[in-house]
């Protein structure tokens, strides 16, 4: 089975808290505060495996996280980090963030391997916050969450050429005759139902991989049939043969289909319409009407269009038409499907630092977001120094200016996530 979209969730490492510790020894009366850091967590990289060529397995799996930092301990002793998970995905994957659509990464050369989710940072310990005034702190810092993201991951495959056309107009008999592949073939429509590569060889010139994607149909661009799942294929390609049968043995118009398939392509996209395309008049032994042909002869023509009538069936007029193709390769570079700056996006906790207040009766305050919930793991509620540093942290955050801001009074009540305290000016 051919996979080339599925959604996953993917979670970097929790950082392990830092630790609460004092110095103990033998004829050591008051040590100070040795308490270590907690461990990074880790992160969650996807990396191209040059032995997939499909997302099947992850239509098996969808969970995956990176492992958690450990906790620091006594004596200075720092947490170990977490280890960070790499994922394999085929050749050609572009990872989304499902809820915004952002590209976070486009996997389209060999070898690539690209960071998406930062782990959470290690907690400090209570050394860090020892003072002149301050010099047995007991409280440290918990570590950061990892972030959680429900990701997409749409295979695009790289090829050089893709075939395009309505469904039975000899895309995948041409693709047989010219390389190695061995797709489907029988007279009936959507008898190819994945895409197709095939490489052709050096005797026609410069070998190059042909993508032979299924038969799309009028409406493809809105979903009509398995439209957007084909379309995505040739976004890839530098150049298009746009398939046509000409034989009038099912009543086809070449130049309606050859205007509907364009349509098609406008609607999905403005810069695919606009891609290099040679016209392909396929069937060319079976034709029943000749002005069906010169019609598409004259609309090439008007569009400045080149054109090649072949027989796949019978090998006619291939070798011509493959040779050019080898030239024509020549003089198109290969894009970038997506600009660097677009793709360049890792997400780590910073991002999702906010806070928000909700007024829940006339006296009754909540206040949560990542921003304090990250905030709470970091004091110890039952030590006075930690709360200090607490009560510091909201005011520099802007908690407090905007709890005054939208009318919080002496004597209510605000619970910051699920901590109630009394509001005092």
């Amino acid at each position: 089975m051919f996979t080339d979209y599925v959604k996953i969730i993917a979670k970097s490492g929790d950082g392990g808290n830092g630790a609460v510790s004092f110095r103990r020894e033998k004829y050591v009366a008051a040590g100070g505060p040795d308490g270590g850091d907690g461990g990074r967590g880790g992160d969650v990289y996807f990396q191209v495996n040059p032995d997939a060529n499909t997302l099947l397995d992850f239509r098996y799996k969808k969970k995956f996280k990176a492992e958690n930092g450990k906790n620091g301990e006594g004596g200075h002793r720092y947490g170990k980090s977490g280890e960070d998970l790499y994922i394999g995905v085929p050749l050609g994957t572009v990872i989304k963030d499902a809820e915004s659509g952002q590209i976070l990464a486009d996997l389209s050369e060999k070898g690539q391997c690209e960071l998406v989710l930062k782990g959470g940072k290690g907690g400090k310990g209570n050394s860090h916050f020892a003072t002149s005034t301050r010099q047995a702190p007991r409280f440290s810092q918990g570590g950061e969450a990892g972030i959680q993201k429900e990701l997409i991951l749409e295979l695009k495959l790289l090829a050089d050429v893709g075939l395009l056309g309505f469904p039975n107009v000899g895309k995948s008999t041409f693709l047989s005759m010219v390389t190695s592949a061995t797709p489907k073939i029988a007279d009936y429509h959507f008898t190819t139902l994945e895409p197709n590569l095939g490489v052709v060889k050096s005797e026609y010139g410069d070998s190059f991989v042909i993508a032979d994607i299924p038969g799309i149909i009028e409406g493809a661009s809105q979903g009509t049939g398995l439209g957007l799942q084909f379309l995505r294929h040739i976004e890839r390609t530098r150049l298009l043969l746009h398939f046509i049968d000409v034989s009038g043995s099912e009543g086809r118009k070449p130049v309606e289909d050859f205007q509907i398939i364009q349509e098609e392509l406008k609607q999905y996209s403005e810069k695919l319409s606009q891609r290099k395309q040679i016209i392909v008049a396929n069937k060319a032994d079976a034709i029943t009407d000749e002005s069906l042909y010169q019609e598409l002869v004259k609309l090439a023509k008007e569009k400045n269009l080149e054109i090649y009538k072949i027989s796949a069936a019978t090998g006619e007029g291939i070798p011509e038409l493959l040779k050019h193709v080898s030239e024509v390769l020549k003089t198109l570079p290969k894009e970038e499907l997506y600009e660097v700056e677009e793709i360049r996006k890792v997400y780590t906790l910073e991002e999702e630092e906010a806070f928000t207040i909700e007024k829940v009766d006339s006296d009754y305050w909540i206040v949560d977001g990542p921003a304090v919930q990250k905030l709470m793991r970091k004091v110890n509620l039952e030590d006075n120094e930690s709360m200090y540093y607490f009560q510091k942290c909201l005011e520099e955050l802007g908690v407090n200016q905007r709890l005054r801001k939208v009318g919080v009074k002496e004597g209510d009540t605000v619970r910051v996530v699920d901590w109630e305290l009394e509001w005092y000016n």
